[in-house]
């Protein structure tokens, strides 16, 4: 291995920031290990160009990129919208028929004083009124909602199939584009697992590693059932962080962790490891002591989303990354 590439696994996101060959090579020389297909917004034979585009680009590194593709799977999302929508604080907005669209599996939640959180709980929102297929809400936090953004609704358990009809579609073409390793959102026990393997044995692709992405309380209670079925559990503090208070999050963290290296089974960590470089060319020191003490508790890549998928520093935050797993490794092998 090349000495400056660390063992730990560096993985960012692609997406329009980075949709270009010169900034990917670029990513991959300044330590990029690996990349995420992000298909909540899309499809991955419409992603193929740029599936192309990340192996030429790695093939001019003389490296190898390990392409995973995070599914769709039972993860709540709001609809499209015909353009972003700005929200205020104090706005009343209107969830479903008429207004922001919403699964129908959500609206017998939507009950006067619940909570949505969208788009990862930048923007919040509390109902105040139901009125079956749509319900009113007041923005608690606002922001600028874009479509097919996250909806979460602490406290209720919304039941969908593990996998939608666009990752079995997606599946069919991944051993073909050189994917290698499933993102399973939102598992919610080993039910779910079972049935992606299953998934992946019907396509073709049997040992397709699965990685299991914790993000909900289901998730986190399951864990013991989950890690026998899973080549590796990704820590996904975004949605997690909304299903639990961010003060007890990293103490989840911890424990899932623990029982990890317990098992034997290698674990990512991910979401905000390095959130400032979206519009900063340096990070926060909070954000290189997350990625270091990320690689002291034994995490097998760390991985960025928005960074590089949206972000204005795609290749900087990936040199910072990789700076930062290369001095957490010399200080374990110190120590």
């Amino acid at each position: 291995m090349n000495r400056s590439v660390p063992a730990v696994e560096i993985c960012g996101t692609l997406g329009p920031a980075c949709a270009d060959e010169e900034i990917l090579t670029a990513m991959i020389r300044n330590g990029m290990t690996a990349l995420r297909l992000n298909l909540s917004h899309t499809t991955l034979r419409a992603m193929e160009p740029q599936v192309r585009m990340a192996q030429r680009a790695a093939e001019r590194c003389g490296a190898k990129l390990r392409l995973l593709m995070d599914m769709q799977g039972p993860e709540v999302r709001i609809g499209d919208l015909p353009a972003p929508l700005p929200v205020a604080e104090g706005d009343r907005i209107r969830l479903g028929e008429g207004g922001i669209p919403v699964p129908a599996e959500v609206l017998p939640h939507l009950l006067p004083g619940q909570e949505a959180l969208l788009d990862d709980g930048k923007i919040a929102l509390a109902v105040t009124a139901s009125h079956g297929a749509w319900a009113e809400a007041r923005a608690v936090r606002g922001g600028i909602l874009q479509r097919r953004k996250s909806l979460a609704l602490p406290g209720c358990e919304i039941r969908l199939p593990a996998m939608t009809a666009e990752d079995l579609e997606n599946l069919a073409l991944a051993k073909g584009l050189g994917i290698r390793g499933l993102m399973q959102p939102f598992v919610r026990g080993g039910d779910d697992l079972r049935a992606v393997r299953a998934a992946a044995e019907a396509a073709g692709y049997p040992e397709l590693p699965i990685l299991a992405k914790i993000e909900n309380r289901s998730g986190v209670a399951s864990l013991p059932e989950l890690l026998p079925l899973s080549d590796e559990i990704v820590i996904a503090r975004g949605d997690l962080g909304n299903a639990i208070p961010l003060w007890e999050l990293i103490g989840v963290q911890k424990d899932i962790a623990a029982a990890c290296r317990a098992a034997g089974v290698p674990f990512v960590v991910v979401n905000q490891m390095l959130a400032s470089m979206e519009e900063n060319p340096v990070p926060t020191r909070a954000e290189m002591s997350d990625i270091f003490n990320a690689v002291l508790d034994g995490a097998s890549m760390v991985m960025l989303t928005g960074e590089t998928a949206a972000g204005k520093h795609p290749a900087e935050a990936i040199l910072y990354m990789a700076r930062a797993v290369r001095e957490a490794e010399a200080y374990l092998r110190r120590k």
